[in-house]
């Protein structure tokens, strides 16, 4: 890893039965892929606000721990709800506290991008032609 790096951590909401999260794998898996193909081998992990492991405050200290001075969070949820609004802010003032010197980012939550939209778009309406 270079002397800088930038780790990137999708957070999930979790869930008891631990095959939930099989997408949120396939989704890392792709997008280290990405990264490996532009040459950038910054971590990429999982993170989980309940029920599941990691926390979000153990990924980001997994991280921290291989060297990044950058994190940025990506909410792997459809919208701004309760987990968003109200539990993440803490958790990232936290994290913020514990490693001061790393710079730690949140993005929106992925339901709220265009590009994810119109590809659930797509999926419903090839479901729905698939169906007949």
């Amino acid at each position: 890893m270079s002397a800088s790096s930038s780790g990137l951590i999708l957070l999930g909401h979790g869930a008891r039965d631990s095959r939930w999260a099989e997408p949120f794998e396939r989704v890392a898996s792709l997008v280290r892929a990405r990264r490996r193909a532009q040459q950038d081998e910054g971590p990429v992990s999982l993170a989980f606000l309940e029920l599941m492991q990691p926390s979000l405050q153990a990924a980001i200290a997994a991280q921290v721990a291989r060297g990044c001075d950058r994190i940025v969070i990506v909410p792997v949820l459809m919208g701004q709800g309760g987990h968003v609004r109200r539990d993440l802010p803490p958790l990232l003032n936290q994290a913020r506290l514990t490693h001061p010197h790393v710079r730690i980012d949140c993005a929106s939550s992925i339901g709220e991008d265009e590009a994810v939209l119109l590809a659930i778009a797509a999926c419903c309406e090839r479901a729905l032609h698939e169906s007949r």
